[in-house]
C-alpha cells in the first residue's frame, strides 16, 4: 500500500493544501514521472487531471481534405488484429477506445463520460475493480446506439483463444459486467494499479456486437467489417485497398462538438519515408507523414526552404534487435522456429553477448538518427521511474572475439568462427528502409571483423508487419537468426510493454503468430516477476520489479537494444496535429485542424 507520507500527500491534494503541480514536483524529485503521479493521485482518490484542448474551430467540418501518407500501408482495419502499428493507426481512424492518452500522458475520455476516480466512484480503494460511463447519445456509424452490450462483446470476443487476437493479454485475468446500458464494470481478479489499460489506447478499441457477434471465435477472419468498418469515430469508412488507401469522410454525427475539422480523410500507405518526408516537407502534397525513419542529415537537408517541418515527441520507442532462441531451419509439425527447437547456435550466451558488444550506437546515431536517437542499453526507456541504471552498452570488437575464443568458437580456414561443426553464420533481417539497412551494413561489418558471417535480409514493411497467417517473412513467425525493428510504447506506463515476453505470449502456429513473444524466450523468474508488478500497489516496489525484468532482457541478451528513439513525423505548416509520445499517432485524431 501506499506508505505514510504519500498518504499525508495525497489527502493535501485532496482538501486543496497541496496542488497538483506541486505534488507531481515532489514525486519527479525521487523519480516518479507526471503519468506515474497522476495514476498514484487517480488510486488515492483525486480525479485524473486533463490537459487542456487546444482545439480551436468552431464548427464541424470546413478544413477540407486531410491527407496522410503511412509508408507502410494497413492491410486490415480490425485493431484486434493488428499486430503492426500501420493496422492500428488506420483501425483507430474510424474505432475509438473510452480514453486515449494525450500529449502529457493524462487520460483524455472518448467514449468515456469522465475518468474513473474514487470521488467519482469509479475506482475501489483496493485496486479490484474499475467502473467506467459511457458518454450518453454516442452512435455506430450505421445509426445504431453504441451500448454497454458493445463492451462486454468486445472482452469477450478478444478474450476467447480461438479468435486469435493480439490484444488478448490486455483482456486477461478480469471480467467485464453491464451495469446498465451506459454503465460496465471491469473485475480484476487481483489488485491492479494500473487500471487503465482495457478499452484505452492501442487495443483500447470497441467494436460494434451486431457485426461481430456470429464471426467470435474460430470464425474471427471471416467478418466483413474487418475490411470494412463501423465505428464510432470522427470520421465514417468509404474505401479500403488493403496496403494501399484507406478513405473516410466526416461522421455528420459525432460526439465531439465541432469536431472533426476536416470534411474528409485520406492514408495514403506504400512507398517508403524519404519519398513520404518529400511530399509532405518539400512538396506538400500531403498534409502529415508518419514515422520518419530518414537519416537525420536528408530530414535537415529538406527542412531548409520546404512546406513542412519534422515533429517530435518522447516516448519509450525502442529500435533492437532481436535474437531466436528458437531453430528457424527446422520445422516440426508445419511449424518452424517451434518452440519443440533450441537456436543450434544462438543458445550460447557467449555468442548472443558477443553481439552485442558488436553494436556500434554511437555510430548508428552520429550517422543515422541525429535528433532523434538515444542510445541505450535497455529495452525499457520510461517513464523515467521505470529506467535502469544497471545496465551499460559497450561497443568493443576485441572484447567480442574474447568471448567467443573463451567459448570454444576458433576461427576455420575462411576466417569464419566453429565449433563442434557449426559456424558462426547468421541471417539478420529487417524492414526495407534506409536507417535500418544502414544499421545492417555497420553491425555487419563489426561482424566480419570478428568472425561472424552475417547475411543481410530486408523484406517490404507491408509484409514484414504483416498480420497474413500465410506469410513466412512476417517478424511474428521469425524464420530467421535475428530481425530488428521498433515497438511503440502506446502508454506511460510498462505494464504491456514488458508482459510482451512472458511465456503465455509465445508466438506459435496454435495462436496463428499472434503471440507477441516472437524470439520465444522462457523465463519463470521474468514471467513471476511481471506476475508480481501486475498487483504491486507500492509504485516503487513496482518500478523495481519492471527494472528487474529490463535487466534480465539484457543479461540473458533476449535483445540488443540499438536505439531510444523519438516519435518523428513529417507536418505540413498549417497543421496542427495532436501527437502524444505515449500513443499511436491516430489516437487524438479528432482534435487535428488546419491552422493559419
Amino acid at each position: 500500500m501506499l506508505d505514510k507520507e504519500l498518504r499525508s500527500m495525497i489527502g493535501k491534494v485532496k482538501d486543496g493544501r497541496m496542488d497538483r503541480r506541486a505534488f507531481i514536483q515532489r514525486l519527479a524529485a525521487v523519480g516518479l514521472t507526471a503519468p506515474l503521479a497522476n495514476q498514484i493521485l487517480a488510486i488515492g482518490g483525486v480525479a485524473m487531471a486533463q490537459s487542456p484542448s487546444p482545439y480551436p474551430p468552431t464548427k464541424r467540418g470546413g478544413g477540407g481534405p486531410l491527407k496522410l501518407l503511412w509508408w507502410q500501408g494497413p492491410t486490415l482495419l480490425n485493431p484486434h488484429f493488428a499486430t503492426g502499428t500501420k493496422d492500428q493507426d488506420g483501425s483507430r481512424l474510424f474505432y475509438e477506445p473510452l480514453a486515449s492518452w494525450d500529449v502529457d500522458g493524462h487520460l483524455n475520455p472518448i467514449l468515456a463520460a469522465e475518468i474513473p476516480s474514487i470521488k467519482n466512484g469509479g475506482l475501489t480503494a483496493d485496486g479490484k475493480s474499475v467502473t467506467w460511463k459511457i458518454k450518453p447519445g454516442v452512435k455506430w456509424h450505421d445509426g445504431k446506439p453504441l451500448t454497454a452490450d458493445d463492451f462486454v462483446f468486445t472482452w469477450a470476443y478478444v478474450s476467447d483463444p480461438a479468435t486469435a487476437a493480439v490484444s488478448i493479454s490486455t483482456y486477461a485475468d478480469m471480467t467485464v459486467e453491464k451495469v446498465d446500458d451506459l454503465t460496465i464494470r471491469i473485475l480484476f481478479k487481483n489488485p491492479t494499479p494500473f487500471w487503465a489499460n482495457a478499452f484505452v489506447g492501442a487495443y483500447g478499441c470497441v467494436i460494434p456486437k451486431h457485426l461481430f457477434a456470429d464471426y467470435k471465435g474460430s470464425k474471427s477472419r471471416e467478418a466483413p467489417a474487418n475490411l470494412a468498418p463501423v465505428g464510432t469515430g470522427p470520421y465514417k469508412f468509404v474505401e479500403f485497398k488493403p496496403g494501399d488507401l484507406i478513405r473516410g469522410e466526416l461522421n455528420p454525427d459525432y460526439h465531439m462538438p465541432n469536431r472533426p475539422h476536416f470534411d474528409t480523410i485520406e492514408m495514403k500507405g506504400g512507398g517508403d519515408a524519404v519519398s513520404a518526408a518529400r511530399a509532405v516537407i518539400q512538396t506538400g502534397e500531403f498534409d502529415f507523414a508518419w514515422n520518419m525513419q530518414v537519416e537525420d542529415e536528408v530530414l535537415l537537408r529538406l527542412e531548409k526552404g520546404g512546406k513542412g517541418k519534422t515533429t517530435y515527441a518522447v516516448g519509450g520507442d525502442i529500435e533492437f534487435i532481436a535474437i531466436n532462441f528458437t531453430d528457424p531451419n527446422t520445422e516440426v509439425d508445419g511449424e518452424r522456429s517451434s518452440m519443440k527447437t533450441k537456436h543450434p547456435i544462438l543458445s550460447d550466451l557467449a555468442v548472443r553477448q558477443a553481439l552485442a558488444l558488436l553494436v556500434d550506437r554511437e555510430s548508428v546515431k552520429k550517422a543515422i538518427y541525429g535528433r532523434a536517437g538515444r542510445t541505450t542499453a535497455n529495452y525499457l526507456n520510461g517513464p523515467d521511474d521505470f529506467v535502469s541504471k544497471n545496465t551499460k552498452w559497450e561497443f568493443s570488437v576485441d572484447k567480442a572475439i574474447a568471448l567467443l575464443e573463451k567459448a570454444g568458437w576458433k576461427a576455420g580456414a575462411d576466417g569464419i568462427r566453429e565449433k563442434d561443426g557449426k559456424k558462426l553464420k547468421f541471417v539478420y533481417q529487417t524492414s526495407i528502409n534506409g536507417p535500418r539497412q544502414k544499421t545492417q551494413a555497420i553491425v555487419k561489418q563489426a561482424c566480419q571483423k570478428a568472425g561472424i558471417d552475417v547475411e543481410l535480409k530486408s523484406v517490404v514493411a507491408s509484409v514484414f508487419f504483416s498480420s497474413d497467417v500465410a506469410n513466412p517473412d512476417t517478424y511474428s513467425k521469425f524464420y530467421t537468426d535475428i530481425e530488428e525493428f521498433q515497438i511503440p510504447m502506446t502508454q506511460p506506463d510498462p505494464a504491456l510493454h514488458m508482459k510482451r515476453y512472458t511465456s503465455s505470449q509465445i508466438a506459435s502456429k496454435d495462436n496463428k503468430w499472434q503471440g507477441q513473444n516472437f524470439p520465444r524466450w522462457v523465463n519463470k523468474d521474468y514471467d513471476a516477476a511481471i506476475e508480481a508488478a501486475e498487483t504491486e500497489t507500492d509504485p516503487v516496489k513496482r518500478a523495481a520489479l519492471y527494472i528487474k525484468c529490463n535487466d534480465m532482457l539484457w543479461q540473458e541478451t533476449v535483445f540488443i537494444p540499438v536505439m531510444h528513439r523519438l516519435t518523428v513525423d513529417a507536418c505540413a505548416t498549417t497543421l496542427q496535429p495532436v501527437v502524444s509520445g505515449w500513443a499511436n499517432r491516430t489516437d487524438n485524431i479528432q482534435d487535428w485542424y488546419r491552422g493559419a
